[in-house]
C-alpha cells in the first residue's frame, strides 16, 4: 500500500505542474530558530492512576518552561516515539516537533510546494513556532507516525462505503477492524442494505442492516479488548425512509434496558468490565444517527405521514406519522443518548462536490462529512494564543497561522498512507482537510461575554468565518501554483455556489457586537476567496471542521476544547515537582479584569470560586455578570449552567462558516423529557445545523464510583451509612383521587406525613381481581417503600412520567388531558399535587384552571446526587457527569468531550477518532 500511495502521489504532483509558493515569515526572523528563543527545562513526566500507582513515568523530559505539567505528561506519554527506557526513546519536545516539521518540509520540497529554498526554510520556522508556542497542533496520528514511517497514516477520520452484497459487508468488517487496530475512526451509512422485509435473490428474506450491525458491533468490541483498551470509534447511519428505521431507532435503547436489568441483578456496571452488564449487550461500540430530509422534518411540523420504501424496488413498505418516528427517536435518545440526527438535505446543500455524488455519512464524531471512501487529516488552532493583553483578537496573526497549517495539511495528503485503494484515490482526487480551533469557551469568558449570548455568538461566528475564509483563500493560492484538486473541474459550479453561500453569510455578520477590524477581515477574505477561486479553482474540496480536540487540547494547554464552553471554573493543576493544586481557571481572572473589577474585588471573587467551585454568591460579583461564568455543568452546590438551547444556538452561529460540521453533544439535565429532546432535534434543523447529538445526564446505568472495574474499598474506621425507613404514623392524613384513562377507571390514595409530604401510595383499579389490578397494587407497594426510604418524589416523577403503553388516551383531568399510560397519569398527577410549578411544567402538567383549589405544592428536599470525581489528582468535579466511564488507561473518571469522553488525568480519548 505504501508503494501504491507513493505512486498516486507522484501522479498527482506531475499532473499539477507545480510552480511552488513563495512563503514569507511573520512570526519568526531569519537566522534565529524558534527553539533558541525560549527557555527550556527538564522535568519528570509522571501520571498516576486512580489507585495511586504510577501508570507512566519518564525522567529528564525537556520542555519549554511555559508548558504546563499536564502538557508535559501527556505529550511524553502519548507522542514521544521509541520504547520507554531505550536510547531510541524521544525525550524532548524539540525532537518531537523537529521530527514532524522536518518531515513535512522535506515532503513539501519533494512535492514542489516551495518556489525556493528560502520559502522552505520560512515554512519550517513558522510551523515550528506555531507548534512550540501551543498556537496550533495536528491530530494525533501525525504526532504518532510522521517521521517514523515512509508513508505514515496521518488521518483520524474515515468514511467507508457499503454495497448490498455479502462480499461488501465482509470487506467492510475487515477495513473497520484495521482502522480500529490503529486507533482511527470510521462511519458508514447502512441504508444501501435491503431491509429485513425484502426477499433475497436466491430465496428467503434478508437479514437487514440492524442484524448485521450486531456482527459489526461485536467485531469492534473484540478488537477493542484485543488491542488498545479505548472504545472503537464508529458511526452507523440509517436513512429515515429505510423500512427497518423503527428497529434501528429502538435497538440501542432496548439494549440499554437490558443493561439496566443486568445491573439490577448484580452484574458489574462499568463499561470496561469483562463480563459486565455493558459487555453483555449489543450496539455499545458505535454511535447511531438517523438521516432525515427537509421533507421529513416538514412532515413532522405539519403532523403529516411518512413512507418507508424498499431498497430494491422503491415500493412503499411502511406508513407512519412523521411525529411518531421523531418521538421514537427522542424517547430512544432519552434512554441512552442514541440515535443522534443528521440533516441530509442541509448537508448536501452545502456539498462542494455534488457532481461526484452525495454525502451519505460522517466520521464517528460527525464533524467530517464528505463522499464515501474518503479520509481527512485534522489540525486545530488555539484561539487564546491570538488575543493580546488588551483582549484584542489579532486577525493578521490568525490568518498567517491558518495559511501555515493549511499548507502543512495539504502537503500531508500526497505522502500519507491510506487503508484502501479507494480511499487513497479519493484522498488525492479531492484533498479534503479539517482545520478547526479550540479554546472558544475560554476566549469568550476572557472577553467578559457569556457563551449563551448574542454577543458571544457573534464573536464566535466572525472568528469562524475568518478561519474558513482564509483557509479557502490559501487553498486557492496553492491551486494557482499547483493546480486545483483533480475533481474540481466537474464540480466547479457547485463548489463556487457553496463558496458564495459562505461569502453571503459573512456579509450577514452583525454590524454590532463584533470588533470592526475582525468583521471587515472576515468579509474581505471571503470576497477574495471567491474571486480567486473563480479564476484558478481550489486545491482542496473542504478545508475546515470543528473537532473535539481531546488530546491535542491538553498539548496546547487549552482550558476548553473545540466549540465547547468551559466545563467548570475550578480545575486541578499538576505541579512540576509532583502533587497537585486546586486553582481557578486562567480565564476567570482575565474576565473579571475585563469586566472592570478592582484587584481587591477580584481576589475576593476568586477565593469564593476556588472554595465553592461556582461564581454564584461571590462577593462583589454583579448579578448581570453571572452568565459570563456559566459552564457546561452545574458545580456541586450551584444551580446555574448553560441551557441546551444555548449550545444549539452557538452551533447555529458558527455552522455557516464550516466546510464540514461540528462535533458536539448537547448535554441535557437528567430531568429533561423526551418532548424537550424532540424540540431540540427540530430546532437544530431550523438553525441550519448538519447534525445534533443529545445526551441526558445519568441515563446510562454505569456505576460512577467504580474505577477500572475495581471495587472501591471503604476507608478503615469510616462509618457505614445505610438507608433508614421513615414510617408513617398510625393515624395519617390522606387524599384520594378518582381517574379515568381512555375509559379505564381507578383510584389513587396517597398517605401523608405530618409535613404534608407523600409517604405511601395505593392504586385501586375498577376491575378488582384482574391481573392489572394485582400488578398495580404490587407496584404501589414498591413505590411506597421507595418514598419511605427517602427517594425524592421528583426523581420518581421524572423516571415514570411519559412511560408509554396501553391503555393510553384522553382523561377527565384538565391538568393532564392526555396520558400515555396509567403510570404516566399517576406520576404526573402526583407532580400536580406535590411538586412546585416549574417541575410540574417540566413533565407536561397544565396550569390549574382559574377558580379551582389544589393542594399546596410542597418542595421535596433533594437527596444528594452521586457525582463523578476524577480523583484526588484527576481533574474537576462535576454534577451531571456521574455516568462517565472510568479511564481505561489510568482508572480516573472521564468527562464528556463532544461525542466522546476524555480523561483529565492522562489525556486518553475514549470513542473518538
Amino acid at each position: 500500500m505504501a508503494a501504491e500511495s507513493s505512486a498516486l502521489s507522484s501522479h498527482a504532483v506531475s499532473v499539477s505542474k507545480p510552480q511552488g509558493l513563495i512563503f514569507t515569515r511573520y512570526f519568526t526572523v531569519k537566522g534565529k530558530h524558534p527553539f533558541d528563543l525560549v527557555r527550556w527545562e527538564k522535568r519528570t513526566a509522571r501520571i498516576t492512576g486512580a489507585d495511586g500507582r504510577v501508570v507512566f513515568e519518564q525522567e529528564g523530559v525537556e520542555v519549554p518552561d511555559f508548558w504546563s505539567q499536564t502538557a508535559t505528561n501527556i505529550v511524553a506519554q502519548k507522542y514521544f516515539h521509541g520504547r520507554l527506557g531505550t536510547p531510541e526513546r524521544e525525550y524532548s519536545v524539540r525532537q518531537l516537533i523537529s521530527r514532524v516539521v522536518d518531515t513535512l518540509t522535506a515532503w513539501g520540497q519533494e512535492g514542489g510546494y516551495f518556489a525556493d529554498e528560502e520559502s522552505a526554510e520560512a515554512f519550517a520556522a513558522e510551523l515550528a513556532h506555531l507548534l512550540l508556542h501551543q498556537m496550533a497542533s495536528f491530530n494525533s496520528p501525525v504526532w504518532f507516525n510522521v517521521g517514523v514511517e515512509p508513508h505514515p497514516q496521518c488521518s483520524a477520520c474515515f468514511i467507508n462505503s457499503l454495497k448490498d452484497s455479502m462480499e461488501s459487508i465482509l470487506d467492510l468488517a475487515k477495513i473497520e477492524g484495521m482502522l480500529f487496530k490503529y486507533g482511527s475512526g470510521t462511519g458508514t451509512n447502512f441504508s444501501v442494505l435491503r431491509s429485513s422485509k425484502e426477499p433475497l435473490a436466491g430465496g428467503g428474506v434478508a437479514s437487514g442492516p440492524v442484524s448485521f450491525m450486531r456482527g459489526f458491533d461485536s467485531f469492534a468490541g473484540v478488537i477493542k479488548s484485543g488491542g488498545k483498551t479505548r472504545r472503537a470509534a464508529k458511526m452507523v447511519i440509517l436513512n429515515v425512509d429505510h423500512p427497518d428505521i423503527v428497529a434501528f431507532i429502538k435497538c440501542k435503547a432496548e439494549e440499554e434496558k437490558k443493561a439496566h436489568a443486568l445491573i439490577a441483578a448484580g452484574f458489574p456496571a462499568g463499561f470496561e468490565v469483562e463480563g459486565g452488564a455493558y459487555d453483555s449487550v449489543q450496539y455499545q461500540n458505535a454511535n447511531h444517527s438517523v438521516r432525515v430530509t427537509d421533507d421529513f422534518m416538514r412532515a413532522v411540523e405539519e403532523d403529516g405521514w411518512w413512507e418507508t420504501r424498499a431498497v430494491t424496488t422503491g415500493e412503499v413498505m411502511g406508513r407512519y406519522k412523521a411525529r411518531e418516528l421523531m418521538r421514537m427517536m427522542a424517547e430512544a435518545a432519552w434512554v441512552c443518548g442514541d440515535p443522534g440526527i443528521q440533516y441530509d438535505t442541509t448537508i448536501n446543500r452545502w456539498h462542494t462536490c455534488k457532481t461526484s455524488g452525495r454525502i451519505n455519512a460522517s466520521n464517528p464524531c460527525s464533524e467530517y462529512m464528505f463522499l464515501d471512501d474518503t479520509a481527512c487529516n485534522l489540525a486545530s488552532l488555539n484561539l487564546m494564543k491570538f488575543v493580546d493583553g488588551e483582549g484584542n483578537f489579532q486577525t493578521e496573526a490568525f490568518c498567517r497561522a491558518v495559511d501555515t497549517m493549511i499548507l502543512a495539511q495539504e502537503i500531508i495528503v500526497d505522502f500519507a498512507h491510506y487503508p484502501t485503494p479507494k480511499i487513497a484515490a479519493n484522498s488525492h482526487e479531492y484533498r479534503t482537510l479539517g482545520l478547526g480551533y479550540a479554546n472558544l469557551g475560554a476566549l469568550l469568558m476572557s472577553e467578559g461575554l457569556p457563551y449563551d449570548s448574542e454577543e458571544g455568538r457573534a464573536l464566535a461566528a466572525a472568528i469562524t468565518a475568518l478561519m474558513t475564509g482564509e483557509a479557502y483563500l490559501q487553498s486557492a493560492r496553492i491551486a494557482e501554483k499547483m493546480g486545483p484538486f483533480p475533481g474540481y473541474e466537474p464540480n466547479r459550479e457547485p463548489m463556487l455556489e457553496v463558496i458564495a453561500m459562505h461569502r453571503d453569510a459573512a456579509h450577514r455578520l452583525p454590524l454590532r457586537g463584533i470588533p470592526q477590524e475582525l468583521r471587515q477581515e472576515a468579509v474581505r477574505v471571503w470576497d477574495e476567496a471567491l474571486a480567486l477561486g473563480e479564476k484558478v479553482g481550489y486545491r482542496n474540496a473542504q478545508v475546515t471542521v470543528l473537532a473535539p480536540t481531546g488530546t491535542i487540547g491538553f498539548m496546547m494547554d487549552c482550558d476548553t476544547t473545540g466549540v465547547e464552553p468551559d466545563l467548570a471554573l475550578v480545575k486541578v493543576k499538576r505541579l512540576v515537582g509532583g502533587g497537585t493544586i486546586r486553582i481557578v481557571n486562567n480565564t476567570v481572572p482575565r474576565a473579571l479584569a475585563r469586566l472592570g473589577y478592582s484587584e481587591e474585588e477580584r481576589k475576593a471573587i476568586l477565593e469564593h470560586i476556588e472554595k465553592t467551585g461556582t461564581a454564584e454568591g461571590a462577593p462583589y460579583l454583579k448579578e448581570e455578570h453571572l452568565p459570563v461564568f456559566d459552564c457546561a455543568f452545574k458545580a456541586v452546590g450551584g444551580t446555574r449552567f448553560i441551557s441546551p438551547m444555548g449550545h444549539l444556538r452557538m452551533m447555529g452561529a458558527v455552522q455557516p462558516f464550516i466546510s464540514g460540521a461540528i462535533s458536539k453533544t448537547v448535554n441535557v439535565p437528567e430531568e429533561t423529557t423526551p418532548e424537550e429532546i424532540e424540540r431540540l432535534y427540530i430546532e437544530g434543523w431550523k438553525l441550519g445545523l448538519k447534525a445534533v447529538a443529545v445526551y441526558r445526564d445519568n441515563c446510562k446505568g454505569s456505576q460512577p464510583l467504580a474505577a477500572g472495574g475495581a471495587t472501591t474499598a471503604k476507608p478503615a474506621g469510616e462509618p457505614e451509612f445505610r438507608p433508614v425507613r421513615r414510617k408513617l404514623p398510625d393515624e395519617r392524613m390522606a387524599i384520594t383521587h378518582k381517574f379515568s384513562v381512555e375509559g379505564q377507571e381507578g383510584y389513587i390514595t396517597v398517605g401523608l406525613y405530618e409535613d404534608g409530604t407523600p409517604g405511601e401510595l395505593f392504586i385501586t383499579m375498577a376491575k378488582e381481581g384482574s391481573t392489572l389490578s394485582g400488578v398495580m397494587d404490587a407496584f404501589a407497594t414498591a413505590i411506597s417503600l421507595t418514598l419511605q426510604y427517602g427517594v425524592p418524589l421528583e426523581f420518581l416523577v421524572n423516571k415514570f412520567s411519559h412511560v408509554r403503553f396501553e391503555p393510553s388516551g384522553w382523561t377527565n383531568n384538565p391538568q393532564i388531558p392526555y396520558a400515555k399510560s396509567l403510570i404516566d397519569y399517576i406520576f404526573r398527577w402526583l407532580a400536580s399535587k406535590f411538586l412546585p410549578p416549574e417541575q410540574q411544567a417540566a413533565v407536561g402538567v397544565q396550569p390549574l384552571p382559574a377558580g379551582e383549589e389544589k393542594l399546596k405544592a410542597i418542595t421535596i428536599p433533594q437527596q444528594p446526587r452521586l457525582f463523578a470525581a476524577a480523583g484526588e489528582e484527576g481533574g474537576q468535579v462535576f454534577v451531571n457527569q456521574a455516568d462517565a466511564p472510568p479511564c481505561p488507561s489510568c482508572g480516573m473518571m472521564m468527562v464528556r468531550n463532544g461525542a466522546c469522553y476524555k480523561c483529565l488525568n492522562c489525556g486518553t480519548v475514549h470513542g473518538c477518532s
